[in-house]
């Protein structure tokens, strides 16, 4: 009987590690960025087409006599930013940081007109959605582009003044603040959270003094409670989280019930789900199953492996802008990427955890996945000008020239003329 030699195991140790390095060697190519991004962004628009005319399908049809209306809405915005995407993914980055201006004012107008009566509309306690004809849109999902732009160009164009907190942090704060301000005077809490996440990411991706952090964070900590404190649904739902919702009696309390309603949506998932279109919760048991709760109405139908593989398509995306920035030498390209990021990531796990129970109910969508016009167009905006920075990485340009166009790889498939002939 023989036995397994050292060398022998080294060598098979070496044999599986050969076949890794070749199996992951596509992440070297200069367009591996570019294909991550667009991969994962595109399997999340379409799984979240697919969720939202489940989850929606039972109250469309009590409401219009069509399982299709809020599905339509849904796939019409995903058509316009999808073109959206496309015309940002082709604009230079010199182009972007002209129009970062003009970005910011049209989105602070906006913002401002919220507040005017008659044209800002109040949804669920927020006074955050522009009412114009027959068409409602959020405003501040425009301020988050427009922060992201005009803070990537002041910092870029004062890089060598970082270690000034007067000539370079302030004059941000001033932009983010501004808008900050207009959507929290509008009583919405948590887009405003995203509001200082994105601008905390932005400052760390510049290289901000860590003292610079310390301080803007014990401001929000003082902020922060005083916000919360002052709102009695911000306190009950607060309180819920905190282990109001034990009780059974407690499921009759509104703070609760969304809660309770969601923990239910998973537990009936189980595993492997109830299958596609088998929610029980969407028969108008579980509030905002197509927007802020999909997450949940995901576990119920597809189980553990929908629900890991929504998570692994955001690390995927993640993963896509940590090589932008680490690979990128511009530092408007590093500065707006990381806000980028910081928007959809940080969205993405203040939603899941809020389904899970393991943060507060805050109230913002599930990105690329929950219905909802202007957060889809604004996000797949935000994508496009990733998608425009990853053209432009060190040799990505010319892998993309290089590589044949769709049309004539499409003719190629067909016999030429000389094999007609």
């Amino acid at each position: 009987m023989t036995t397994r030699t050292p060398w022998r195991e080294e060598t098979s140790q070496d044999v599986w590690g050969e076949r890794l390095r070749r199996r992951l060697g596509w992440l070297e190519s200069p367009l591996a960025t570019y294909y991550l991004l667009l991969g994962s962004t595109s399997v999340l628009v379409v799984l979240g087409l697919v969720m939202v005319l489940s989850a929606s399908s039972v109250q469309s049809y009590m409401r219009g006599g069509s399982v299709f209306s809020q599905f339509t809405n849904q796939l019409m915005f995903a058509v316009i930013g999808l073109v959206a995407a496309a015309v940002f993914s082709r604009l230079p980055t010199p182009f972007l940081k002209k129009v970062a201006g003009i970005f910011f004012l049209l989105a602070a107008a906006m913002q401002a007109a919220v507040m005017i009566p008659g044209v800002g509309v109040e949804v669920l306690g927020n006074r955050n959605w522009l009412q114009v004809g027959g068409l409602r849109m959020q405003p501040s999902e425009i301020g988050k582009i427009a922060m992201i732009l005009v803070v990537a160009v002041i910092l870029d164009n004062r890089r060598a003044q970082l270690y000034d907190f007067k000539k370079s942090v302030l004059p941000t704060f001033w932009f983010a603040g501004l808008l900050g301000g207009l959507v929290m005077a509008g009583r919405d809490l948590g887009t405003t959270m995203v509001f200082a996440v994105i601008y905390l990411g932005m400052l760390w991706a510049a290289g901000a003094r860590g003292s610079w952090f310390a301080w803007l964070g014990l401001g929000i900590a003082v902020l922060l409670p005083v916000a919360v404190m002052t709102s009695g649904n911000r306190t009950s739902r607060i309180g819920a989280w905190l282990g109001g919702c034990d009780a059974p009696s407690d499921i009759d309390v509104a703070a609760c019930y969304q809660k309770i309603h969601g923990s239910w949506a998973l537990a009936d998932g189980g595993l492997w789900g109830l299958g596609p279109g088998a929610s029980r919760e969407k028969w108008g048991w579980l509030p905002e199953a197509h927007n802020d709760f999909i997450f949940a109405i995901i576990g119920e139908e597809l189980g553990l492996p929908g629900t890991l593989a929504v998570l692994a398509l955001y690390l995927v995306f993640a993963y896509a802008c940590y090589r932008l920035i680490a690979q990128s030498t511009d530092m408007f390209v590093r500065v707006a990427t990381a806000g980028i990021m910081m928007w959809i990531c940080f969205q993405a796990v203040v939603n899941i955890g809020s389904v899970l129970g393991l943060l507060p109910i805050v109230g913002v969508p599930l990105p690329l996945v929950s219905a909802g016009g202007s957060a889809l167009v604004m996000t797949l905006v935000g994508i496009g000008i990733l998608l425009s920075f990853a053209r432009r990485e060190p040799r990505a340009a010319e892998a993309l020239r290089a590589k044949p166009r769709l049309v004539r790889r499409t003719m190629a498939v067909l016999p030429n003329r000389k094999g007609r002939s």
